[in-house]
């Protein structure tokens, strides 16, 4: 019943050699990962008008300014992620460049700040869409909680199902959320010509406004930057994209920085001119559409598409976070179960987890997650400003041709991302200063689970002098994930026994894999046959436990019974043993109640 229900929801497995087929192309991608930054967009120039109505109405001609310097930011950023794209075409992003340039520490603040972004990537979109959604249909108001984890279970069911899947869902709401918005500012701007719109509903550019301060712009500008969250997502993602994978990233991530400019620019400037003020009931955005269309159906429109790409914009997180997941299991910060595909070739546990703590966060926050939005843009910032800082060490050290102008680039985004950072910190303390904590918490678990690795690897390897210690008991099929002292124990329990035959069996999901093994098979254990079973699909269950009723079936012809024995080792702190012997358990789970089929562990205790 669980594998039909599965089957339902997720599709039938793929094979590894269906990889290149779920590989996005250029127009699906921008859709996917560009949803986070267009979507911020509909509360980005809002941001900015919340902090200049302190002052006064007046002060709203700064904005037209103000939004010249996030569009300069916007700039810098596009131009060094693209840089970023093409020296380091594997993925990664800030957390790669950080690591490599900056060292260990730095990467691991840039993965930590990203990991938990995108977590709140997924809470406080599907949230805020959700508002849009009650506050259309205020008795569904008192169900806002249900409502949001019921997107979020779509969306990672969605997203289970596979990039390209997802990505043909998701695109359209998208691309008419950008379409409902040039309607808007293309209309607005006409009307504007025409002379529809009164000249009087704004404060003409340059009038002197009493108590405005340096302090203020850069508190407003910070807030308004809050528009670039999501920018760095294609540069994590680039495994995502269709060969050339690097130069497709760098395509789509100049066509998402245009269309953000464009349609942040024009949502300002139409929100200067008619001298909309913020409102608490109404978002600008709302209110600029009711001002241009009246309430229509391009209103409804506009309103719709701007729900649902709100919602949408946590698919950008469900790109992001497992590829981000991988690079940092790979290595060894994170559990290594990260790195597996699932049967659709996603990174299935990265995605179940991001799931997972983001239906915790909104049940925790009860759906009002607007207190997280600082939080959500200054974990942006770190990375952003960590990565444009490791990318001018990198020229500086390189010096390859043309570094001069690369290195104005990054220096130009690494202090602008530096002042926002720490304007988040001096205006918004009492709702950021939780990054300070949280952060150290999470390197130190980086460090324990990189150490605790560490310590395991160095017990396990086969070419340390410590004697293996010879155990009693039979087995005729052994399953080996690799050559280890945990398998050599295995096997010396094999040998003591009278087997009729010792049958290793090694189950790769690459075929180069497979090739390599067998060599090094022949070299360190020439007397022990070895059964190499090719899993297109990466189950590890299904080809081993067939494998074993064909020779259970053999065995039953001569009248004896088939022992499997599951090589296993027990960490001395009980929660490592979860980080590395879930194929053990499941293996253990599956043949347990087999008939004629005895299955036995054989426990390898580590020392430390």
């Amino acid at each position: 019943m669980f594998s039909s229900l599965k089957r339902f929801l997720i599709g039938r497995p793929l094979k590894s050699t269906e990889l290149g087929e779920q590989k996005l192309n250029k127009t699906k991608a921008l859709a996917i990962l560009s949803s986070d930054a267009l979507s911020s967009v509909a509360y980005g120039p809002e941001q900015i008008l919340l902090v200049l109505i302190t002052v006064s109405a007046a002060a709203f001609w700064y904005s037209i300014p103000i939004a010249i310097g996030v569009l300069i930011l916007l700039l810098a950023l596009i131009l060094s992620y693209r840089q970023i794209i093409f020296a380091y075409p594997h993925g990664g992003g800030a957390y790669v460049v950080s690591k490599k340039n900056l060292g260990v520490y730095s990467g691991l603040v840039a993965g930590g700040s990203l990991l938990v972004d995108y977590i709140l990537t997924v809470a406080v979109s599907v949230s805020a869409g959700t508002d849009a959604i009650t506050s259309a249909f205020p008795s569904l108001h008192p169900y806002n909680v249900i409502i949001a984890i019921i997107f979020v279970l779509f969306i990672t069911i969605l997203n289970l199902r596979g990039v390209t899947e997802s990505a043909s869902i998701l695109a359209y709401p998208v691309y008419l959320f950008v379409l409902a918005l040039f309607i808007l500012i293309i209309v607005g701007i006409y009307n504007i010509l025409l002379g529809n719109v009164s000249p009087e509903l704004h404060t003409p550019i340059g009038t002197p406004v009493a108590g405005i301060s340096l302090f203020l712009l850069l508190k407003a500008f910070s807030s308004g930057s809050s528009a670039l969250t999501g920018v760095e997502a294609i540069s994590n993602a680039i495994p995502n994209f269709k060969s050339p994978s690097p130069n497709n990233a760098s395509k789509t991530l100049i066509a998402m920085g245009s269309l953000l400019a464009i349609l942040f620019s024009g949502i300002v400037f139409l929100a200067y001119y008619y001298g909309i003020s913020p409102r608490e009931e109404v978002t600008v955005v709302s209110d600029i559409a009711e001002h241009t269309f009246g309430r229509n159906f391009m209103y409804y429109f506009i309103q719709g598409t701007t729900a649902l790409i709100l919602i949408l914009a946590a698919n950008t997180g469900y790109s992001a976070f497992p590829l981000l997941a991988v690079n940092l299991a790979k290595d060894k910060f994170i559990p290594r179960m990260f790195t597996i595909r699932g049967d659709r070739l996603g990174y299935s546990n990265g995605i179940i987890i991001l799931g997972v703590f983001s239906i915790l966060l909104i049940i925790a926050f009860e759906g009002r997650t607007e207190h997280l939005i600082p939080l959500y843009a200054v974990g942006v910032f770190i990375p952003f400003t960590l990565s444009q800082t490791g990318m001018m060490v990198k020229w500086i050290r390189e010096k390859p041709q043309g570094w001069v102008s690369k290195l104005i680039i990054n220096s130009t985004g690494a202090v602008i991302s530096f002042i926002v950072t720490m304007m988040f910190f001096l205006t918004k303390f009492a709702q950021v200063w939780s990054v300070l904590v949280f952060l150290p918490l999470i390197i130190l678990l980086f460090h324990r689970i990189r150490k605790h690795y560490e310590s395991v690897a160095d017990q396990l390897r086969i070419t340390t002098s410590e004697a293996a210690i010879p155990i009693e008991g039979n087995v005729i099929i052994l399953p080996v994930a690799g050559i280890t002292h945990v398998v050599e124990n295995s096997l010396n329990y094999a040998k003591s026994l009278s087997a009729h035959q010792i049958i290793a069996v090694h189950i790769p999901f690459e075929r180069e894999d497979e090739f390599t093994f067998e060599e090094k098979w022949k070299t360190w254990q020439p007397d022990v046959r070895l059964v190499t079973l090719h899993s297109p699909y990466r189950s590890i269950i299904q080809p081993l436990t067939k494998f074993i009723d064909t020779v259970q079936r053999k065995a039953s012809e001569s009248n004896y019974k088939v022992t499997v024995i599951i090589p296993q080792f027990i960490p001395k702190k009980g929660w490592h043993n979860m980080l590395h012997n879930q194929s053990s358990l499941l293996i253990r789970a599956h043949l347990l109640y087999r008939r004629n089929v005895i299955v036995t562990t054989v426990p390898y205790h580590l020392k430390k």
